[in-house]
């Protein structure tokens, strides 16, 4: 048996196993630091995918659409009224909508249930007499995909008018 090849052999694997060890040390730290980056980049780029859509949902289906615009006298106009002075059409089922000129209803759709959330919110007014639906409003959006929120991040889009309501209401002036 050659010792002196013994020996090499030994001291090879022994400098060996110190560069493994080396290496290993490194890579712990590095570690540390691209394991976070990359757990970040995910959920930053789920997140900025699904906002991505909702913009794209946005501008094929969303905005308001009407069709028609609502005339009413003055009386039928003030009884639309809320304690703020702004036109409050009820909703179905409100008792306040029996006989009312016009209803309106709310729909949510959901796209994605899970983390994010993503959904279709859409606002319809119909007229009380025929059922037909004059006025829509629709709008995206998403909600969470955060890694770690005391409060989940949203996006939605287009921004909600401020008085759709009053924009399918019109106040019918009597000429005198």
């Amino acid at each position: 048996m050659n010792t002196k090849y013994d020996a090499d052999t030994y001291c090879i694997a022994r400098r060996m196993r110190g560069a493994s060890t080396v290496k290993l040390l490194v890579l712990i730290p590095v570690a540390f630091v691209l394991v976070p980056i990359l757990v970040v980049g995910f959920f930053e780029g789920r997140k900025a995918y699904w906002d991505y859509r909702v913009r794209e949902m946005c501008e094929e289906d969303g905005g308001v659409k009407t069709k028609e615009i609502i005339d009413v006298d003055e009386g039928t106009y003030e009884s639309l009224k809320n304690k703020f002075g702004q036109i409050d059409i009820p909703s179905k089922g409100d008792p306040r909508s029996i006989g009312s000129i016009a209803v309106h209803s709310y729909k949510d759709v959901y796209i994605r249930r899970s983390d994010p959330e993503v959904r279709r919110s859409e606002l319809a007014v119909t007229k009380g007499s025929s059922g037909v639906v004059v006025a829509t409003s629709t709008t995206y959006s998403r909600v969470g995909g955060d890694l770690f929120a005391l409060h989940p991040s949203h996006f939605s889009c287009p921004s909600a008018p401020k008085d759709f309501f009053a924009s399918v209401i019109n106040l019918k002036k009597d000429k005198k």
